[in-house]
């Protein structure tokens, strides 16, 4: 029949009538949306792995060396053990709650650690003294000065907060990378592209052409405007693949979290025993300065020769399995770093098969026939010509900007990560919950703990939903956005967002 009903398709010769159009317009805004999410699901899949198998290797580290403290030291150093295990607890707790994002400052616990270890010990080893608690806050004073515990405590402070830090953003920048996909891929199409799709994949059947296949550079300007923002995103999500990239190459290099998360227990009995060396000079030196206190009526305890024993711990390296690991995480984000910009033809050649880019006898949007205009761009930008699809590149796509801010914002934070900057992880997105975030910490509780050896250096705080902006290991030439500049940009894509609505 004569086509001159039909809205969309030529308006030839034609077996379709108009409700049929329309079928086949629902039809193809549908198939593509699949397709689109089906992309989406398979880089969301590699992320999400490659998270899963870093948190469980990180996580296993800080069990297996927890329960060889837990196995070991009650043997080593009998009622100073059992008698302080809770201070053991809270560390290892308070270190997983800083890996999964609560709001604690590491440095800050680590110090309070080593307080509470050092008050608990000295009574411990000084049974023969009333030793009150305002004692001991003067002994904590004056005992500083002289290192109870050697080096040990600085140098564990300095390597697990660089660990800890290279850590937990590492794992948080693969959910942020899979969040952003997810939150892309869902986006709608507009009413031009649901008429160029159905153009490009369905017009052919209302010709009487169900065989012949669209032409491949037809296609691609047909995608290339439908993802036109999607394509956008492509220079914030490579920083953010070599942001990763650069973090894992310091995980498996000058912050190993295997010699450094593996071994806490063996640093914790080097300082236990360097505290029983020292313990005679070292009490000498608390006495001198806080006074000589009261004779107690208890004798020494049975248990002191067990705790003067000399203690040395091994740890296990996993450092094979966290080569892998890296190797394997670097590999896959290689592969992932063109995605946007390869989608449009991915789409084409996998989903909608278009012919060949020399073929003459593919469907050209008219008729079967070669296609002659030029490929368009990649990007909003470069989409003001595209002769298939009508693209207002004034009005980009308000969630695909603000995914574009997630993933500057979680650059940002592996950039800090990367040169050894804590960054506050203060909000953290419901579809994140699981074994790697969430499991939030109450201000009450975390953002007012009182430590007698108060941090030397506060994180740096972004307020903004967890994620960063640019330059890791050289992957970027570009200088770190402060948190403020970030913040102001975000507060500006949200007023946007509200004038454009």
């Amino acid at each position: 029949i004569l086509g001159e009903h039909l809205r969309i398709c030529p308006q030839g010769y034609t077996c379709c009538t108009s409700e049929m159009e329309e079928n086949f317009a629902n039809k193809s805004r549908s198939e593509f949306e699949a397709m689109m999410k089906e992309a989406g699901r398979s880089v969301q899949a590699t992320l999400t792995a490659q998270h899963r198998s870093f948190d469980s290797y990180f996580q296993d580290l800080l069990n297996k060396s927890e329960k060889a403290l837990y196995d070991a030291f009650p043997s080593m150093y009998g009622e100073l053990y059992t008698q302080n295990v809770k201070v053991f607890k809270d560390l290892y707790s308070e270190l997983r709650r800083y890996y999964r994002s609560s709001n604690i400052n590491l440095e800050e616990a680590l110090n309070e650690f080593w307080t509470r270890l050092l008050e608990r010990l000295f009574k411990l080893l000084n049974p023969q003294y009333q030793i009150t608690d305002e004692y001991l806050d003067c002994m904590v004073k004056h005992a500083e000065q002289h290192r109870p515990f050697g080096e040990v405590p600085r140098d564990l402070k300095v390597k697990a907060t660089r660990a800890f830090i290279a850590a937990r953003s590492y794992a948080q920048g693969f959910l942020v990378g899979s969040d952003v996909v997810k939150k892309v891929s869902q986006v709608s199409l507009s009413h031009e592209c649901t008429r160029a799709i159905m153009k490009l994949m369905y017009c052919p059947h209302c010709r009487g052409m169900a065989s012949v296949k669209p032409c491949n550079n037809y296609c691609l300007n047909v995608a290339k405007g439908c993802l036109a923002n999607q394509a956008d995103l492509s220079a914030e999500w490579k920083y953010l693949m070599d942001s990763l990239i650069g973090v894992a190459d310091r995980i498996d290099g000058p912050y190993n979290v295997d010699t450094v998360i593996g071994t806490i227990h063996v640093r914790i009995a080097e300082a236990i025993s360097n505290l029983q060396e020292n313990k005679d000079s070292i009490t000498s030196k608390v006495f001198q300065g806080c006074g000589n206190p009261k004779i107690s009526t208890k004798g020494s305890s049975s248990e002191d020769k067990k705790r003067r024993g000399k203690v040395t711990l091994e740890a296990k390296s996993s450092a094979q399995a966290l080569e892998m690991l890296v190797l394997d995480a670097k590999g896959n984000l290689t592969a992932l770093k063109t995605y946007w910009i390869t989608l449009p033809s991915t789409l084409c050649s996998k989903k909608v098969m278009a012919s060949s880019a020399s073929d003459d006898k593919c469907w050209n949007g008219m008729t079967k026939g070669s296609y002659l205009p030029e490929v368009m761009g990649d990007g909003l930008a470069n989409q003001i010509n595209n002769p298939e699809v009508e693209v207002d590149i004034t009005k980009p796509d308000m969630t695909i900007r603000q995914q574009i801010m997630q993933l500057k914002i979680m650059t940002n934070r592996l950039g800090n990560a990367n040169i050894g900057n804590d960054v506050d992880f203060q909000d953290t997105s419901d579809d994140m919950s699981g074994s790697g975030s969430g499991d939030s910490c109450p201000d009450d509780v975390c953002g007012k703990r009182l430590s007698k050896s108060p941090s030397t250096r506060q994180p740096e705080t972004h307020a903004i939903p967890k994620q960063s902006g640019h330059g890791v290991n050289g992957a970027s030439s570009r200088s770190l956005p402060s948190a403020s500049l970030l913040l102001l940009l975000s507060v500006a894509v949200i007023a946007a967002q509200h004038l454009w609505r």
